[in-house]
């Protein structure tokens, strides 16, 4: 994939996975989170809606963005300058009338990937740190990106095993069957290469 990738560009990696699941029934979706051990490669921007003490520990950990109801009525004007949000439980409901701009473009907080939470510094760090999200589209194949073509190999191996590792402590309860159908890495320019999912979970980082 690294010999592939000639865009003059740091060009991002991709493993895009098929699986044998249906999302259209509830017990066979798939959506989670997954910690990369070498992180992404990209600056992660993250605004904050949190009040009093909450608002204050943000700053400290780094937020771009921090704010309560002045931070709503921003995103509210057209304030999109983040890739992901974070907000305290008792800012939810507030939350909630943003949803129809939020939805869209994936940045609804939500408690199952971690952006709904009290502990707003741990999830700050953990964003900008290469904590990333998945989910399967309607045809049940997993797309995420893994890191930059500038990563070494052992990073980049690294990272797609805490991907395969995640995308399988994850199955939902209502797969059937062999779970993984194919799975293809490539870079954002490049050709895809089919993997092998068995290899890969015996190689060694």
């Amino acid at each position: 994939m690294k010999d592939c990738a000639t865009a003059k560009f740091d060009e991002t990696a991709e493993v895009h996975i098929r699986l044998n699941i249906d999302p259209k029934y509830t017990d066979q979706q798939l959506r989670a989170t997954v910690s990369l051990p070498a992180g992404t490669g990209q600056k992660v921007r993250v605004a904050v809606l949190a009040q009093g003490d909450k608002e204050a520990e943000a700053k400290a950990a780094g937020a771009e963005y921090v704010g309560g109801e002045d931070l709503i009525e921003e995103i509210q004007g057209g304030l999109m300058d983040f890739d992901k949000l974070v907000a305290t439980p008792d800012m939810m409901p507030k939350v909630a009338k943003l949803g129809r701009l939020l939805g869209p473009r994936g940045l609804m907080p939500n408690p199952k990937t971690g952006t709904v939470t009290v502990d707003v510094a741990t999830a700050i760090k953990e964003l900008k740190g290469g904590k990333v999200e998945y989910r399967a589209d309607k045809s049940g194949i997993v797309h995420v990106r893994f890191g930059k073509i500038s990563f070494t190999e052992s990073q980049l191996l690294e990272n797609l095993k805490a991907v395969a590792s995640s995308i399988d402590t994850n199955k939902p309860s209502g797969a059937k069957g062999v779970y993984w159908k194919t799975a293809y890495i490539c870079s954002s320019m490049g050709p895809a290469v089919r993997l092998n999912v068995s290899t890969l979970r015996d190689m060694k980082v």
